[in-house]
């Protein structure tokens, strides 16, 4: 999903010194974990595609044991960030620009967590490999559901907000029970049979009506700002890739319903999961083909006017791999070759953005400018607007 901070383009970065460790957590965001995220549904989107690639098995488990070992250091710095900064902590959660990242930690911790079953087993062996997902599919389940409702309460009795201010960047909170509900199944039948699967099973669709109707309340906000207001601010433009999470996701999650309901719920009710697989997969994945049409072009219209890198570009990752895992089960349930061959090429757009975003990640984070506060320009009065974490302005 999208993380925000400075851009690195040589028009618009700062020279400034790498700061201090003990200072060097103070601008680190709940933006961040979409880092987590990207690759962790990088290694688990390569891990189900029903093309044979010699070789990927075992780059999806290498690229999963980095998404555990960043989401350690993560948790470890945004602790000390709380500890030492709590003054920024707060100011982030009163930022209607930041407050929605929270939504990431909790995707963060459910998709690292799901990347133990489907690839981290082969590491770590099946028992602690369901164990480690059962302790972070629990966290990332009680963080999102939080964050669902603690933020757009936020946004309606403390934020102030106009319509020509959405961004996609306000999905992110109220997608992040889907992904719950999504790969929440994937524990289902390591449970004993009987009530404990069947509440789970349950739970899981009830955070997919959560987050779809959400979705649905919130999506008619950002399409309107968009055609009303005009093109995102370039640093934020690749946030429109974010649409297509509850798109992807939502197809990934009835595809797992209908996988793992046979013997958990009645047979009528697990025939009627495999028929909403397709039936709502199908065109909801047409959606998300046209969003990632739009979204191209305007990236593409960015791009040609100087935007340059920034850690918004992560909604390339996330975003692209649910909807691989959604065509990945468009596949199974359909038996159409073209999903498997759509959730290929998707992927491959995935692996790209991917592994642009770490390079160049990596690359500010050694040279400090993506840790280093906002600053104004040498010499230039402070201006009335700030620029928001997001990249956006207000």
């Amino acid at each position: 999903m999208v993380t925000a901070a400075q851009p690195l383009s040589r028009a618009t970065a700062h020279p400034c010194p790498r700061p201090r460790p003990a200072r060097s957590v103070r601008h680190l965001g709940p933006n961040w974990y979409a880092c987590v995220m990207g690759t962790a549904i990088t290694a688990t989107a390569g891990s189900a595609l029903p093309l044979g690639v010699p070789g990927l098995h075992a780059a999806c488990l290498a690229v999963w044991i980095l998404s555990l070992a960043m989401l350690l250091a993560l948790l470890a710095a945004r602790s000390l960030h709380w500890r030492q900064h709590r003054d920024q902590a707060r100011a982030d959660l009163l930022d209607p620009a930041t407050a929605p990242f929270y939504g990431c930690l909790a995707m963060a911790l459910v998709a690292v967590g799901g990347g133990a079953l489907t690839v981290g087993g082969d590491w770590i062996g099946t028992g602690a490999a369901v164990a480690l997902d059962a302790v972070l599919f629990t966290a990332g389940t009680v963080v999102g559901l939080a964050a669902a409702v603690t933020v757009p309460y936020l946004m309606a009795v403390r934020h102030r907000v106009r319509p020509g201010q959405a961004t996609p960047v306000w999905l992110l909170p109220v997608v992040a029970p889907m992904v719950s509900a999504a790969l929440g199944p994937l524990l289902v039948p390591y449970l004993p049979p009987g009530p404990a699967r069947e509440t789970l099973f349950w739970a899981c669709v009830a955070m997919f009506g959560l987050s779809l109707l959400a979705t649905l309340l919130m999506l008619p906000l950002v399409f309107a700002r968009l055609l009303t207001a005009g093109p995102l601010p370039l640093a934020l433009t690749p946030a429109l890739f974010l649409v297509l999470g509850p798109l992807g996701q939502s197809t990934t999650a009835v595809g797992r319903f209908a996988d793992v309901a046979p013997g958990v719920v009645p047979a009528a009710d697990a025939h009627g999961f495999g028929v909403l697989a397709v039936l709502y997969g199908v065109p909801v994945m047409g959606f998300a083909l046209f969003w990632f049409g739009l979204s191209a072009a305007h990236v593409l219209r960015a791009r040609r006017r100087g935007m340059g890198f920034a850690m918004t570009w992560w909604a390339f990752t996330f975003p692209v791999g649910t909807c691989v895992t959604g065509a990945e089960s468009l596949a199974r349930h359909t038996g159409l070759a073209v999903y498997g061959w759509l959730a290929a090429g998707l992927y491959v757009v995935l692996v790209a953005a991917w592994g642009t975003a770490a390079v160049h990640t990596t690359r500010g984070l050694f040279s400090g400018e993506l840790l280093a506060g906002p600053r104004p320009a040498a010499g230039a009065p402070r201006p009335a607007t700030a620029r928001t974490r997001s990249g956006a302005v207000r």
